[in-house]
């Protein structure tokens, strides 16, 4: 019997390396595959490479005809809010369009986010939110960058989920994959920007003061600061 772990693996690998191609535009909307060319092509059995093409389709980027076999779709029935689309979107020649894209999300989310954490968070967020500000700024100062990072996608995730609103609470995964790929894909200083920490720190006073307004401009500080390094 095949070992569970390894087929996953298998699977993982294949959606992987087709959801890049596939987003990279190396195969075209209306392009077939079949189950048997991906078996032959990754030399993994017919369940694995089934499986692999369940993970492709739960995305958008694939759909099966009758007949015909696994037809590319077009970028428009992609769906775009998955973490692993937004990955293989910034991995992709497109890479600099997807974080724009990205960022103007941000900026109208994550704006109004703060501003509702700012009325709506525990006492016990409040002082998380200032502990994950002060911790970036070492962090950032220090250049350590991967630790801060992972503070920073702390952060925000905390952020968006404080207001209570589920809505905004379900972008926090769609946020850290932006944030780790603004990194990943060499669009994030080494040193964190003064401004940029600065601008953490006063999210952060915000909303421990419950003060909506002054959260809501830092954080517009904030995301303008991602978009005006994007446009260098």
């Amino acid at each position: 019997m095949a070992n569970p772990s390894v087929a996953r693996v298998g699977r993982d690998a294949i959606s992987e390396t087709l959801g890049r191609e596939i987003v990279d535009g190396a195969h075209v909307a209306g392009a077939v595959f079949t189950l048997e060319s991906l078996q032959q092509r990754f030399g993994v059995s017919r369940t694995v490479a089934r499986d692999s093409v369940k993970v492709l389709e739960s995305h958008g980027l694939l759909y099966s005809k009758r007949r015909i076999g696994l037809v590319v779709t077009a970028a428009e029935h992609w769906d775009v809010m998955s973490p692993a689309v937004i990955s293989w979107r910034l991995a992709s020649a497109a890479a600099r369009e997807a974080f724009i894209e990205l960022t103007q999300l941000r900026i109208a989310v994550e704006t109004e986010a703060a501003a509702l954490a700012a009325t709506g968070r525990t006492e016990v967020q409040a002082h998380q939110m200032l502990d994950l500000a002060a911790t970036m700024r070492r962090l950032g100062e220090s250049e350590r960058l991967s630790e801060f990072i992972q503070a920073d996608i702390a952060f925000h995730r905390l952020m968006l989920r404080a207001g209570g609103n589920s809505m905004f609470a379900a972008l926090a995964e769609v946020v850290a994959e932006v944030l780790t790929g603004r990194t990943k894909h060499g669009l994030m200083p080494t040193r964190p920007m003064p401004e940029a920490l600065d601008a953490h720190d006063g999210v952060a006073r915000a909303i421990a003061d419950k003060d909506p307004r002054e959260a809501r401009r830092y954080m517009e500080i904030l995301v303008d600061e991602v978009r005006s390094a994007l446009e260098e």
